[in-house]
């Protein structure tokens, strides 16, 4: 696959694995204006673009077949720099959010999409992206300054 313009580092593109393609328009519908979306309908498929561009945030369908989202989160753990993972379901509820948080994804979003919670995470889950990556709006690295007592002694 063709790493999409910009993608040298990381991009603000998002990998969309789910086979359900009226899921996948609407959520390019509702980020295309800032976000370019990938689309991978299998896990298989979803690994070998993520092994070849560095993408931040992955949008994993529950029923995503064949594997899991959880076969991806396992394979993606092992990453040096892990994509952050977003779960979706039509079946989001308080049990599936418990689970994919404490084994490791980033948030769970029910299907169909609400607009504003779709792009409150995705924000969230990038500007965390950046954060990781000390990158700020201007792409310059924060400078860390050492504060306290080592600092006056310069120790």
């Amino acid at each position: 696959m063709k790493k999409p313009p910009g993608c040298e580092t990381a991009c603000k593109a998002v990998l969309s694995v789910s086979s359900n393609h009226e899921d996948r328009a609407s959520l390019e519908g509702i980020v295309r204006s800032d976000w370019t979306v990938i689309p991978s309908a299998t896990v298989a498929s979803a690994l070998s673009v993520l092994r070849e561009a560095p993408i931040p945030i992955v949008i994993c369908d529950d029923e995503v077949a064949p594997g899991t989202w959880g076969d991806l989160l396992n394979h993606i753990s092992f990453f040096p720099d892990p994509p952050l993972l977003i779960v979706t379901s039509r079946l989001a509820d308080e049990r599936l959010w418990a689970e994919a948080v404490n084994l490791g994804a980033w948030d769970v979003l029910a299907k169909p999409f609400d607009a504003h919670e779709v792009i409150r995470i995705v924000s969230v889950a990038w500007q965390h992206w950046l954060d990781r990556h000390n990158v700020y709006a201007g792409g310059a690295k924060q400078r860390k300054f050492v504060s306290g007592p080592m600092a006056a002694t310069g120790t």
